[in-house]
C-alpha cells in the first residue's frame, strides 16, 4: 500500500511539472496575425539598392540592438510567426506586440487597407530606414481605414527616413509616448492632437517641410524629455514656456525661419543638456537665464542676428562642451577674465563669421583644459552632445569645408575663430592644446610669426591661417606634424623656404599662393643655398644688420657676452630642476627663438 501511494505522489508531480512546463511555453502566433504579416511582406519587394543603416535599433528587451537587414525574408508558412525576425510576441498569449522593421530594404508603396492595421495589440512600431516613396501618410493612407496612429495600444512609433509626404493628421491613440517621423516630406502644421498626448517623453519631426507656429500648448507636454523640431519651415517665435519644462533635455528648433528675441526664460534647476537654436532669424541678445541651465553640454546659437559680446558667463557651466556662435553679430574684445577653469570642458568653440576684435583671448585658451589632452579611446567610440538614446548632429568647418556631424566624437576638436577682426600675435600657448584636430584663425587681422610651438600639435588634421598679415618664416618644426592633412598658409607675408617632408610634400600650391617672397616645393621659385637648403645667417652677419656701425664683433666681446650667457643658462637650468616645473622655462625658450627669428628677418629685408 506504501508503494502504491509513492507511485501516485510521484505521478503527481509528473503532472505538475508537465503542466507548469507547458504554462511557460509561448503561445503559437494566431494564424489571423500570422497571416497579415504575410500579406503585409508582399506589399513591398526587396531592394538591395535601399542602403542598410547602424542606426536601427531593437527596443524590445529595453537595450538598443543594432539590427539593419531585410528582416522579411525569413517570414514563411512553416514556422511560428514570433520566431520570425523582427515580431516579437506576448509570451502568455502569442499575441503581436512589436514589429520591428527599421532597415529592412522595403520598397513600395503602403496600400490604405494594409493588413498592419489588424495587429490590434500592436505597442511598438519600427518601419524607419526604408523606402516607401511617394506613399502618403494622409489622408489616403488612414481615412479609408485606420491610420497607424489609430491602433489603440500603440506606444512607440517609428517612420522616419522613408520620404512619406502629405499632411499629419489628428492622433486618437492615448498611449503614445514616443513618435518619431523625421527625414520625410511632412506638410502643414504640427497638429493640436499631437501636441495632446499626455503620455509623450520624445517628439521628432525634424527635416520635413512643416510650417506654421510651434503652438505654446506643446508646453502641455508635461513628459516631454526630447523635442526636435529641426530643420523645418517653423514661422514665429519661439514659445517662452519651452524653457520651463522641467523634465527636457534636448531641445532643437534649429533651420527653421523663426524670428524675434530669445525670450525663453529658463527656469532654475531645469534638466536640459542640448540647445540647438542656429539657422533661424533670432535676434537681441543672449538670454542671462542661459546660466540656470547646469548640466548644459551643447549651445548653438549660430547663424542668427544676435548683436551682443562674448558671453564669457557661460564659462561656469561645468559641463558645456560645445559652443557654437558663428555667424551672428556678435562684436568686441574677449576680455581676459582672473576666473579660473571657465570653458574647462570645452572642445568645440565656433565664433567664426563675426566682428570680435582685439587679441586673441590668451586667457581662454589657458583655461581650454579638454584640449590639452589625447583623448585615447581605445578603439570605442564615445560621444558628446548625447541625452539616452539621442546624439546631436552638428555642422562643422574642418578642412576648408562645412561638414554635418552625425554624432560628435570625443576626439572633434576644434577651434573656429575666422573671419573676425583680432589683431596682434598668434600666442605661443595655442601649442599646450595638443588635442586639436581643426585650428582655422583665418580671415583676421594677425600679425608676427607662425609660433614653433605648434609642432607640439600631433593630432592636428586642418590648419588655417590664411588672409591675415603673418610673416617671417614657416617654422621647419612643423613638418613633423604627420596628422596634418589640410594646409592654408595663403595671402599672409611669408617669406623664406618652405619645410621639407612628410606632410609638406604632399600640400598643393594654393596652401601658399598670395605670399610673393615664400620658395620651395611646389611653389615655381627654388629655395636658394646648395641642394635647395636656405644659407645660415652668421651671427656677425645678424649684427651687423641690426647696428648697421662694426664689421665685427671683437673677440672680447664675444666672451663677455658668452660667460654672462653660460651662467644665466645654468642658473635657469637650476630653478628649472629645482621646481621640476619646466613648461614655462620651454614656452620662455620658445618666445626666445621668435624673437631671434624676428631679428633675422629684419636683417634680411635691409640686405
Amino acid at each position: 500500500m506504501g508503494y502504491q501511494k509513492l507511485a501516485l505522489f510521484l505521478l503527481y508531480v509528473a503532472f505538475l511539472c508537465q503542466l507548469v512546463s507547458s504554462s511557460s511555453l509561448p503561445h503559437l502566433c494566431p494564424n489571423d496575425q500570422a497571416l497579415a504579416l504575410l500579406q503585409f511582406k508582399h506589399m513591398f519587394t526587396i531592394n538591395p539598392n535601399v542602403s542598410l543603416y547602424s542606426e536601427c535599433f531593437n527596443y524590445a528587451i529595453d537595450q538598443w540592438i543594432y539590427d539593419s537587414y531585410p528582416k522579411t525574408l525569413s517570414w514563411n508558412k512553416s514556422t511560428d510567426c514570433c520566431s520570425w525576425d523582427g515580431v516579437y510576441c506576448e509570451e502568455s498569449t502569442g499575441q503581436v506586440i512589436e514589429l520591428n522593421l527599421c532597415g529592412s530594404q522595403l520598397q513600395g508603396k503602403f496600400d490604405s487597407n494594409s493588413s498592419l492595421f489588424q495587429l490590434s495589440n500592436l505597442k511598438r512600431l519600427d518601419l524607419s530606414f526604408n523606402d516607401f516613396s511617394g506613399s502618403l501618410i494622409s489622408p489616403k493612407f488612414g481615412p479609408i481605414s485606420k491610420p497607424i496612429w489609430n491602433l489603440t495600444s500603440i506606444q512607440w512609433l517609428d517612420l522616419s527616413n522613408n520620404s512619406f509626404t502629405g499632411k499629419i493628421q489628428d492622433f486618437k491613440s492615448k498611449t503614445l509616448y514616443s513618435i518619431f517621423l523625421n527625414h520625410n516630406q511632412l506638410q502643414g502644421p504640427i497638429p493640436k492632437s499631437l501636441l495632446n498626448q499626455q503620455h509623450l517623453r520624445n517628439l521628432f519631426l525634424s527635416q520635413n517641410n512643416l510650417s506654421g507656429q510651434i503652438d505654446s500648448t506643446i508646453c502641455n507636454l508635461k513628459k516631454l524629455i526630447l523635442l526636435d523640431l529641426g530643420s523645418n519651415n517653423l514661422e514665429g517665435s519661439i514659445p517662452q514656456c519651452l524653457g520651463e519644462m522641467s523634465r527636457l533635455q534636448a531641445l532643437d528648433v534649429s533651420y527653421n525661419s523663426l524670428s524675434g528675441t530669445i525670450n525663453t526664460s529658463f527656469r532654475i534647476g531645469n534638466t536640459l543638456q542640448i540647445i540647438k537654436l542656429d539657422g533661424n532669424k533670432l535676434q537681441g541678445k543672449l538670454p542671462r537665464s542661459l546660466i540656470n541651465c547646469k548640466n548644459l553640454t551643447l549651445l548653438g546659437l549660430g547663424n542668427n542676428e544676435l548683436n551682443d559680446t562674448f558671453p564669457n558667463w557661460l564659462g561656469t557651466l561645468t559641463y558645456l562642451k560645445i559652443l557654437r556662435l558663428r555667424s551672428n553679430k556678435l562684436h568686441g574684445p574677449i576680455k581676459d577674465s582672473r576666473a579660473e577653469n571657465l570653458f574647462a570642458q570645452i572642445r568645440i568653440i565656433d565664433l567664426s563669421s563675426n566682428g570680435f576684435s582685439g587679441e586673441l583671448p590668451v586667457s581662454l585658451f589657458e583655461n581650454f583644459r579638454a584640449m590639452k589632452t589625447i583623448d585615447e579611446n581605445n578603439g570605442t567610440r564615445e560621444y558628446v552632445a548625447k541625452t539616452g538614446f539621442y546624439t546631436s548632429s552638428l555642422i562643422v568647418t574642418t578642412k576648408g569645408l562645412d561638414i554635418e556631424l552625425p554624432r560628435v566624437l570625443t576626439t572633434n576638436i576644434i577651434i573656429n575663430l575666422s573671419s573676425n577682426r583680432f589683431g596682434g600675435y598668434i600666442p605661443s600657448i595655442i601649442g599646450d592644446l595638443i588635442g586639436l584636430r581643426t585650428l582655422n584663425l583665418s580671415h583676421n587681422g594677425l600679425e608676427g610669426h607662425i609660433p614653433a610651438s605648434l609642432q607640439h600639435l600631433s593630432v592636428l588634421e586642418s590648419l588655417d591661417l590664411s588672409s591675415n598679415k603673418i610673416g617671417g618664416e614657416i617654422p621647419q618644426q612643423l613638418a613633423s606634424l604627420t596628422s596634418l592633412e589640410v594646409l592654408n598658409l595663403s595671402h599672409n607675408h611669408l617669406v623664406g623656404c618652405i619645410p621639407k617632408g612628410k606632410q609638406f610634400d604632399t600640400f598643393e600650391n594654393s596652401s601658399y599662393q598670395g605670399n610673393d617672397r615664400l620658395q620651395g616645393f611646389p611653389l615655381s621659385r627654388d629655395c636658394g643655398g646648395v641642394g635647395g637648403v636656405p644659407q645660415a645667417i652668421t651671427l656677425v652677419e645678424l649684427d651687423q644688420g641690426e647696428e648697421g656701425d662694426s664689421a665685427m664683433i671683437s673677440w672680447q666681446t664675444f666672451l663677455m657676452g658668452y660667460g654672462c650667457g653660460l651662467i644665466v643658462v645654468l642658473s635657469l637650468i637650476y630653478i628649472m630642476l629645482a621646481t621640476q616645473n619646466p613648461t614655462w622655462f620651454s614656452r620662455m625658450v620658445e618666445e626666445w627663438e621668435d624673437k631671434i627669428i624676428t631679428r633675422m628677418q629684419k636683417h634680411k629685408k635691409r640686405k
